[in-house]
């Protein structure tokens, strides 16, 4: 056995709410330049991307974070992390923490397993709430990371992340902390079905089969399925959220419009800008996450029975 052992009591809706965010943080903390990487490639060649960035075409990954590094300083893939982690306290508790707990709410009562369908309605239900409640934090993150600083910190539109809330909320109204909600929800919909539906899946059906067992092979294995699968489903909603969210006020009239502009001025391949990226992002931040998630259920499930017990 890897890691620790599964624990005899299933774990608690709180027990899974802590761990999902706390796992989420740390894999954010490993994987966040890449995040950030993605967003760079995804506004290239919007409106000519950025005034201050036209001398500069980012390439790849590696050439990317490397240009950003050279140009904007060694700190500068990590611009927003404040924000990013932020969300991920809010957003993953939810969208992973009460996945559990939602697909058994829509299982009808007997049944012994959740079909597809009870599954892929209960990613779609926690990942909506979950961008509902932590949209400003994406906001924010997005618009520190597409950001490029290349003049002194006075320069900086925003000072700080709190700064940001404010100015974006005096700017742009409240509503502007909510921009983007509508691809935003059907991006994560999307990518909670495919992260949180294709996990199950592939993990119920290795232990099913005794092909492995409840450790961490088994973890990585259900995670890297999942990351590749929503990589590929959600790039497109994923590109168009970055934009959208990233535009000045009056820029796109809805996301429809910022989608059906992509595609006159850019192409249908627009749509997969940052693809390899994402991949890495998605596919390492699963693997790291889940990872984690598991052995946080079992040590967080071992200390409340431990301080449960008599003796």
């Amino acid at each position: 056995m890897v890691g620790l052992k599964p624990s005899e009591v299933p774990p608690t809706t709180a027990v899974k709410f802590l761990g999902a965010g706390t796992a989420a943080c740390f894999a954010d903390l490993l994987t966040f330049p890449l995040d950030t990487a993605k967003v760079r490639l995804q506004i290239q060649g919007e409106n000519q991307a950025a005034q201050a960035a036209q001398s500069m075409q980012y390439r790849g990954v590696l050439g990317t974070l490397l240009i950003m590094v050279r140009t904007e300083g060694p700190r500068s893939p990590y611009n927003g992390l404040v924000a990013g982690l932020q969300r991920q306290m809010g957003f993953a508790s939810i969208r992973i923490g009460l996945y559990d707990s939602v697909k058994q709410f829509y299982t009808p009562k007997g049944s012994d397993h959740s079909s597809v369908t009870t599954r892929i309605l209960a990613g779609c239900t926690t990942g909506a709430m979950a961008v509902t409640c932590a949209q400003p934090t994406d906001v924010v993150k997005v618009r520190f990371q597409a950001s490029v600083h290349l003049g002194p910190r006075s320069d900086r539109k925003y000072s700080g992340t709190m700064d940001a809330y404010r100015t974006i909320a005096k700017e742009e109204g409240v509503r502007g902390l909510w921009k983007g909600t509508l691809p935003n929800i059907t991006r994560n919909a999307i990518v909670n079905c495919a992260e949180m539906v294709t996990y199950d899946i592939i993990k119920e059906k290795l232990l099913d089969y005794h092909l492995l067992t409840d450790n961490f092979p088994c973890h990585f294995m259900s995670a890297f399925g999942a990351g590749f699968c929503a990589t590929v489903v959600a790039s497109p909603v994923d590109v168009v959220k970055t934009r959208y969210m990233n535009s000045p006020p009056g820029w796109y009239r809805n996301p429809l419009h910022c989608m059906l502009k992509m595609v006159t001025q850019e192409g249908p391949t627009a749509f997969y800008k940052g693809f390899t990226p994402s991949f890495l992002r998605l596919g390492s931040w699963n693997v790291i996450m889940f990872v984690t998630y598991e052995q946080l259920k079992r040590a967080l499930m071992k200390v409340q029975m431990l301080r449960e017990s008599p003796f």
